[in-house]
């Protein structure tokens, strides 16, 4: 094949996935058995991001071939669609998480991961320390080993990986930016939605399988945009206190 950008990009992708695949999976596993349990018992999985990194909480919600039981938390403020420097503004706020996280229902036994790519930016670090605060098991997804050496914007003064019960290391290099070229000093081509979306899809599925491995059926959710849907309207029904934007 030609060497082009495109070509070196998706090669970029391969590897990530790659390097991923190698370090990660036993992190990936471990949360997806304490994930398991806790569904099993009745709990609820959150998944919070903020920026590009709330795109990994839709990416598992209300998603065809995803679990019932994932609540998304999605707070406009803090995507991008209303004012991306805003929300940039936002992530660094102290005390916001909070008033975010004070809007849902978030019990004792329940799981929640916490995406972000630097996981030093206050709001994700908060959301992390409200969860500990309320009994949640906290995992943390974020690119661990690339922004370890950068400080926190927390007063505390801890990161992400600090105040999170278990971690999986996105391997996403510091920037995001994978790729340069010639006449250009900016890196580009980032990798952490890739790289993402990718780990969070593979513990759902371990969630799934150590469901079935526990002689418990998973609800999983089947395509409205296939003839073989089913109505899901009792799950959503049972579900609806606890996921707020079914």
């Amino acid at each position: 094949m030609e060497n082009t950008i495109i070509a070196k990009y998706f090669e970029t992708v391969r590897q990530a996935l790659q390097k991923v695949e190698q370090t990660q999976s036993l992190a990936v596993q471990q949360a997806a058995q304490l994930t398991a349990q806790r569904l099993i018992a009745g709990n609820i999985l959150h998944v919070f991001g903020t920026g590009h990194s709330h795109i990994l909480a839709e990416e598992v919600f209300f998603r065809a071939g995803g679990l019932v039981q994932v609540n998304a938390i999605l707070d406009p403020a803090l995507m991008l669609h209303l004012s991306a420097s805003k929300s940039t503004d936002l992530e660094r706020l102290e005390n916001y998480a909070r008033i975010v996280l004070d809007r849902y229902d978030l019990r004792s036994g329940d799981v929640l991961l916490v995406v972000s790519n630097s996981g030093r930016n206050a709001v994700p670090i908060e959301a992390a320390l409200y969860g500990r605060e309320h009994g949640l098991h906290v995992i943390a997804m974020t690119s661990a080993s690339a922004y370890a050496g950068l400080p926190s914007r927390h007063p505390s003064g801890k990161k992400l990986t600090d105040v999170a019960d278990l971690v999986i290391d996105t391997c996403v290099p510091e920037g995001d930016a994978s790729l340069s070229l010639p006449g250009l000093e900016q890196r580009f081509g980032p990798l952490s939605t890739i790289l993402g979306s990718a780990l969070i899809q593979a513990y759902i599925c371990a969630i799934i399988e150590t469901m079935l491995n526990h002689q418990v059926q998973p609800k999983v959710l089947i395509s409205a945009n296939v003839d073989s849907g089913q109505d899901h309207s009792a799950l959503f029904q049972e579900y609806r206190q606890r996921i707020r934007h079914f």
